[in-house]
């Protein structure tokens, strides 16, 4: 039996069945069998930093900044050393650098005062952190602590409901469907996976539909022909 998804945009209903769902991420697992993030990161406490400033902003721009930060201050007690000011010379290129900075010097005052100055293991915990929301969360408990948790950004919740894997008004209803549905073995690595495809692939604008490699499983209506000279 298929997955039915109601389209609210007029299109009729989406069925998607586990074994077309299987098929699209043995695909991707085989092209890439040990995914990542593109920040550029090497302790728990970096990452957490690097999403936190990711918000708005490109990873490249991100890692343009980090690289520089993380020589002088990569722990809470070194970055709250450097003070607001100081915080903000490394990151000042990056979008909404002034809060983020205040985000990054009260969680670090909070890593330090109430968990050993080391990143939460746990959900809790991380959304308690000043900058720190439930997608910041989702990609530390994934990729720090390897739980089976997804992350939906812009391009997840694009990907997901334009090839035909979930429908949904919010990241949040996105986000528990693709977990409900995503194969077990596949899940931990779904958030990276659907993250590049949307990134180079399956891009906002026009996607790239006859160099996908699961363009025959996927449910778009309008993918993009192939050009004939």
């Amino acid at each position: 039996m298929g997955i039915l998804f109601l389209d609210h945009s007029g299109c009729g209903l989406y069925c998607m069945t586990p074994q077309k769902i299987r098929k699209i991420f043995a695909r991707f697992q085989a092209a890439n069998p040990h995914p990542t993030t593109e920040l550029v990161w090497h302790s728990d406490f970096e990452l957490l930093v690097a999403v936190i400033l990711s918000a708005q902003a490109t990873d490249t721009s991100v890692n343009r900044a980090t690289e520089k930060l993380f020589k002088v201050a990569n722990t809470p007690e070194k970055i709250l050393a450097l003070g607001e000011a100081g915080l903000k010379k490394y990151i000042q290129t990056i979008g909404l650098f002034n809060t983020k900075a205040k985000n990054i010097l009260k969680t670090c005052r909070i890593l330090v005062e109430q968990h050993d100055s080391k990143c939460p293991d746990n959900r809790e915990a991380l959304e308690a952190l000043p900058g720190v929301g439930r997608k910041t969360a989702n990609v530390i408990l994934n990729t720090c602590f390897g739980q089976p948790v997804l992350a939906v950004d812009t391009h997840i919740f694009r990907v997901a409901q334009r090839i035909g894997l979930a429908k949904g008004a919010t990241p949040l209803a996105i986000e528990k469907q693709l977990v409900a549905k995503i194969p077990k073995e596949y899940l931990h690595d779904a958030h990276h996976w659907l993250i590049l495809h949307g990134r180079y692939v399956c891009t906002a604008r026009k996607p790239h539909c006859p160099e996908c490699l699961i363009q025959d499983l996927c449910e778009y209506a309008d993918k993009t022909p192939l050009k004939t000279y």
